[in-house]
């Protein structure tokens, strides 16, 4: 009997598990579950989608088609429940139930809404959080139409929301906790660029603002955020991105180690610890063999690569007879090792991050013109992260570091100039 592989997910972690698991077991039964309408489509253009600026044609990757080719049951609208690692068998909204040799579990996360914070009319109709291609739709009808706006969040989801409203012509106003946007990874001086170019296409920052409910019109509608100051800000269109919860409810009495805010704790292989379940994607804490550290990492990248690891993975567990291994075996092949990289496209300069450059324990920066500055993390005297706006040209350099794990914090001027020789810095820190 061919064994049999479930996917729960259809993002990019799930979908590249699937492509992987066919390749490496031709005969095998591949069945991938999600609770979304639609095949894989680029979470990455959504945003530009949003903005108006791109029709839904270049957005989708798979059609159905791709999947029949592929001899790959894709069962969308499908929610799982319950998983009984007893019996190896998932239970759905519907009753049915669907067995399993080997589970992957790549179902992501889910945007936190301000209500459970007690944000009172947090889930009034124009106010939009941003994480799937439907999300993405009903933000577009809503921007289009809108004159001002409110951006709740000050990370890497918010940062697209007030680019949408800049867009689409929405005198918006960008509420952030603290005293800067993305305060955790940028100094100010790094952060007042984002801030500019935010106000040059008409989005306002407002600093050390919270939201302590929304006002709403007589048909439910957004009018308005106000502040625990008493501040208003008149708002047809809201968008909130203060982090996700990640989907594992239906993982309780699984033993599997996980919950909503950290999501699904996993080894440098994807494997959960429970005999049979794989999990890949935004959903898992993994340990990063680079910091040899528990890390999450939500970059379509990343994602891509531990679901395209997960999938060998399964395969080579399947059948230790002929050739593969037993769960807890050595013999494993290579680990999850990546440098992530996120990038934003919205201004007339490009920025990027890589790595955890919110980690660390010292930390080096430079800023060259008014639109360019870059800055690195370090911890143990290890690049373990960094910013880099304006010019992206250095950013192989210095994964390739991250990546090798040099001790170069003590090059720090070598590091920070336009041009540096990346070989100049690893002689350097092998002569020490």
């Amino acid at each position: 009997m061919a064994d049999s592989y479930v996917i729960l997910g259809d993002g990019i972690a799930g979908s590249s598990a699937a492509e992987s698991l066919r390749e490496e077991a031709p005969e095998a039964d591949i069945t991938v579950v999600t609770d979304e309408g639609e095949p894989l489509y680029n979470r990455i253009l959504i945003k530009e989608f949003s903005k108006g600026k791109l029709p839904e044609a270049p957005i989708s990757i798979h059609s159905p088609d791709w999947y029949d080719e592929r001899d790959i049951d894709l069962q969308l609208n499908t929610l799982v429940t319950e998983v009984d690692v007893e019996n190896n068998t998932l239970h759905t909204h519907e009753g049915e139930e669907m067995g399993y040799d080997k589970l992957l579990i790549a179902t992501g996360g889910t945007p936190n809404h301000m209500g459970r914070f007690g944000v009172e009319n947090a889930d009034a109709d124009g106010i939009h959080h941003f994480w799937t291609f439907q999300d993405a739709r009903a933000i577009r009808e809503t921007a289009e139409d809108a004159d001002t706006g409110v951006i709740v969040g000050a990370g890497l989801l918010g940062i697209d929301l007030a680019a949408i409203c800049g867009a689409q012509d929405i005198d918006a106003k960008y509420l952030m906790r603290g005293d800067r946007w993305w305060r955790y990874a940028l100094s100010a001086e790094g952060a007042e660029i984002m801030h500019q170019a935010m106000r040059d296409v008409g989005v306002e920052p407002v600093f050390d603002a919270g939201t302590d409910h929304f006002e709403v019109d007589d048909d439910g509608h957004v009018e308005a955020a106000v502040t625990p100051e008493g501040e208003r800000y008149p708002a047809d269109f809201a968008g909130v991105a203060i982090g996700l919860d990640f989907n594992v409810e239906f993982l309780q009495g699984t033993g599997i180690e996980c919950d909503t805010s950290d999501g699904i704790v996993v080894d440098e292989y994807m494997f959960t610890g429970v005999p049979d379940i794989y999990a890949a994607g935004d959903i898992t804490a993994f340990h990063d063999t680079i910091t040899d550290e528990r890390q999450q990492n939500g970059s379509w990248g990343s994602a891509k690569q531990q679901g395209d690891l997960a999938g060998r993975q399964m395969a080579a567990d399947a059948d230790p007879a002929e050739g593969g291994r037993s769960d807890g075996e050595d013999d494993r092949g290579e680990p999850f090792r990546w440098v992530s990289s996120y990038s934003i496209t919205h201004f007339d300069f490009p920025f990027l991050s890589f790595g955890f450059p919110t980690i660390g324990d010292d930390e080096a920066e430079r800023k060259y013109s008014e639109n360019e500055w870059r800055r690195l993390a370090f911890k143990d005297g290890k690049i373990v992260g960094g910013v880099l706006i304006g010019d992206l040209a250095p950013q192989s350099k210095y994964k390739k570091l991250m990546q090798e794990e040099v001790e170069c914090a003590d090059q720090k001027e070598l590091l920070l100039e336009e041009g540096f020789d990346v070989e100049d810095v690893m002689a350097a820190a092998g002569a020490q």
